[in-house]
């Protein structure tokens, strides 16, 4: 029997979809990611240290701003990456058959860089929004909403500004897809002879995802963000540089501990939210008997 489908336009819908419901539930371990990734040289702290200053100084709620536009990312980036893929291994299936893991890495790559481009506005949105209460008073940009934020950037810095760093993000998004995604559809048919269909399964290849993803993440996801977040425009090879000379190299990985705790469990949480509502749409659009016998 062949394996039933989704339209290739639900993909992207549901894709979107289980992206926004995880993130809205690992957004305040991005926020201290991103918090640390933008510590100078001169400032070490430790992720507690962080976490604390945050309470101190905006209260708990601190931690969810720029929530609006960690939706917005989700609703765009996550939607063209998950929509991509599995659009892309439908087709990918249907003349080749069951693609190896190479494959499976180049399709995710592909479909990675896709939805960077797409979602690089509401990137530049989340980013400058979460560094904010980092800053001193008089340099923050007091964002109201990511609907604020993309016209204020747009009004005071060109609509080239919603497009900065979008080299490294397309990278990073690149190498990150690949992982996850990649990775994820892997362990998932390694493990289903094993584990058998069903949460377990999804649990186990998203958690595998999940720690390769962190592994691999880290180092362009800093420079990105520092790209992002600078008032002028940079480029990713002489941020690399910078971090490596002034900071040593072990700075591309700071911040591990709050990236995995947002990766892993957002990882887990996107392909189980994903997995349900595929199998939601899946069981209210059964073909009727008549649609059957055609």
């Amino acid at each position: 029997m062949a394996e039933p489908q989704i339209p290739r336009w639900a993909n992207f819908i549901l894709g979107g979809c289980s992206g926004m419901m995880a993130a809205s539930v690992v957004h305040p371990a991005d926020l201290v990611k991103t918090r640390m990734q933008l510590l100078g040289p001169k400032v070490r702290l430790s992720t507690i240290a962080v976490v604390q200053r945050i309470i101190r100084k905006e209260g708990f709620l601190g931690f969810y701003s720029g929530l609006s536009a960690s939706l917005c990312r989700q609703a765009t980036y996550t939607a063209g990456r998950t929509g991509c893929f599995y659009s892309l291994l439908d087709f990918y299936k249907g003349y080749y058959g069951t693609p190896n893991f190479v494959a499976k890495l180049a399709l995710a790559s592909m479909a990675g860089s896709v939805g960077a481009v797409v979602g690089n506005p509401a990137e530049i949105a989340l980013i400058r929004m979460t560094a904010d209460g980092q800053m001193p008073p008089e340099k923050r940009r007091n964002y109201k909403n990511v609907i604020d934020a993309i016209f204020r950037i747009v009004r005071e810095e060109g609509p080239l500004a919603l497009f900065r760093g979008v080299a490294s993000t397309v990278t990073r998004s690149a190498i990150v897809n690949a992982a996850q995604l990649g990775g994820y559809a892997q362990a998932r048919e390694m493990l289903l002879p094993v584990m058998g269909e069903g949460i377990g399964l999804h649990f186990a290849a998203a958690m595998i995802s999940g720690l390769i993803t962190t592994i691999v993440y880290l180092p362009v996801d800093i420079v990105k963000t520092r790209v992002q977040n600078a008032s002028v425009p940079t480029s990713q090879v002489k941020v690399l540089l910078q971090v490596i000379k002034n900071e040593g190299p072990l700075k591309l990985w700071s911040g591990f501990v709050p990236t995995y705790t947002k990766l892993g469990p957002q990882t887990v949480l996107l392909f189980l939210f994903l997995e349900q509502l595929v199998s939601l749409y899946l069981k209210f659009n059964q073909p009727t008997p008549s649609q059957k016998k055609d």
